[in-house]
């Protein structure tokens, strides 16, 4: 599919899917015509490169976390250095300490919404 095809699926500018593939967190081949293609699995490699920047890494960390989760489907155990462990060792203490925050938020609107003549707005 189009680089357009891939904006369409996702809501992903075609300007970020482009910076994604400069990064090389997003791949595509090139037409004759000079077009990038990409395969069915770019829609969901897209949606999680934006949803873990989203999440607040960076798109170094991000390329190491997808790289990471490629080695986990892999048979041998992972290995890193020292100093990767730590750096994600504090990048884990991050993303807890923002779910955490995420979750105070979440339940201050659900308790609020739900004690508003609105509740019936609340998911179930």
């Amino acid at each position: 599919m189009r680089i357009g095809e891939v904006t369409a699926r996702t809501g992903i500018p075609q300007r970020m899917l482009r910076y994604y593939e400069e990064q090389g967190l997003l791949a595509s081949d090139r037409a004759d015509n000079g077009y990038r293609e990409y395969d069915d699995d770019a829609v969901e490699r897209a949606q999680r490169v934006r949803g873990l920047i989203q999440a607040g890494l960076s798109t170094r960390m991000v390329k190491v976390v997808l790289d990471l989760e490629a080695d986990c489907r892999a048979t041998q155990p992972p290995s890193c250095t020292r100093a990767l462990a730590e750096e994600l060792a504090a990048e884990l203490q991050a993303l807890d300490d923002r779910l955490a925050c995420l979750t105070k938020s979440r339940d201050a609107v659900a308790l609020y919404l739900g004690r508003s003549a609105h509740a019936d707005l609340l998911a179930h």
